[in-house]
């Protein structure tokens, strides 16, 4: 038991260290180092002793290590401050927009890598014939066509009396499945087409790579047929590398894909809300964002890697 644990205990540790390491440097970029928020708060014609008061208020005054071990237990607590744009608490507004952005870009990230596992490996068991050079050809596509482009080209196609016109253009009103579907269906097809090269691309990779091993051949020696080594060899022996694909595409997914998405269209998620932070210079929003978005890529390394030892002992 304590020979298991002694692993795990050092992964936790290591996770630890890079929680520390990654908000560090977020601390430095966007708060040390950030923009000065006196006079945005305060205006031009204050006194100085109206400055120098609120300086104090916003920290400017403590020391460095005091200042970042307030941002650490800021982020330990989820006791985020005060959004200077709005006036609404971060941690409500995160609690508002967060399920909004999740709900918006599930489907598309499922079928994104559902499309893309089940075409790589339709591509790779073809390799070289007009099948695997459709769908590569296909993918190639995908990939060199910018996401802005997509997102326009499909609400002209879904959403304007100047194609189907079957969409809403902008907005957020869902109040039930039927509603739901009409919102998210428009946002979900253009993820899907800008993530189905990439992801077919790698899968496809990984899954050549996989059947050119010994373990295959000697299964298609020993008679078994091409869809049990396809699912219950290939893919099954490629779970990890795609385990960590999708592990840590969830963060990227859900901030940056959604920043451009609801912004685009109008949803009201943590995409939007951080793009509007930016705009304003909201700090108390951005240093949320940054702060949770860091801590969340180190979580899922950390599960990532309990996942990966559990389907390969290997790894341990």
């Amino acid at each position: 038991m304590r020979e298991v644990m002694r692993p795990l205990a050092r992964k936790l540790f290591q996770a630890l260290l890079l929680v520390v390491g990654v908000t560090l440097i977020s601390f430095l970029l966007m708060v040390w180092f950030g923009p000065d928020q006196t006079y945005t708060l305060i205006g031009k014609n204050a006194t100085t002793e109206q400055i120098a008061e609120v300086r104090h208020q916003l920290g400017y005054d403590d020391p460095f290590l005091l200042r970042y071990g307030e941002y650490l237990l800021e982020l330990v607590t989820l006791d985020l401050g005060v959004s200077n744009a709005s006036g609404e608490s971060v941690r409500t507004l995160l609690a508002r927009t967060v399920p909004i952005s999740l709900v918006l870009m599930i489907p598309g990230f499922v079928l994104g890598n559902g499309v893309g596992i089940a075409l790589g490996l339709a591509s790779a068991h073809r390799r070289g014939r007009r099948s695997d050079r459709l769908i590569t050809a296909l993918s190639v596509t995908g990939m060199s066509i910018s996401f802005l482009v997509v997102l326009i080209a499909f609400q002209v196609l879904f959403s304007t009396p100047y194609g189907l016109d079957l969409f809403p253009v902008r907005g957020w009103r869902v109040s039930g499945w039927t509603s739901y579907l009409h919102y998210v269906t428009v946002p979900t097809l253009a993820l899907l087409f800008v993530t189905f090269g990439y992801n077919t691309r790698f899968y496809r990779a990984l899954f050549i790579e996989e059947i050119g091993r010994d373990h295959i051949r000697a299964a298609r020696a020993l008679g078994a047929s091409e869809s049990v080594i396809l699912w219950k060899h290939v893919l099954k022996n490629s779970m990890v590398p795609i385990i960590t694909r999708i592990m840590f595409s969830i963060p990227l997914v859900v901030i940056s894909g959604s920043l451009l998405i609801e912004s685009y269209f109008g949803i009201p998620g943590i995409g939007q809300a951080t793009f509007e932070a930016i705009t304003s210079g909201d700090q108390p929003v951005l240093k949320a964002v940054v702060g949770l978005t860091a801590v969340a890529f180190v979580a899922i390394q950390f599960l990532t890697e309990l996942l990966c030892r559990r389907l390969d002992p290997r790894l341990g």
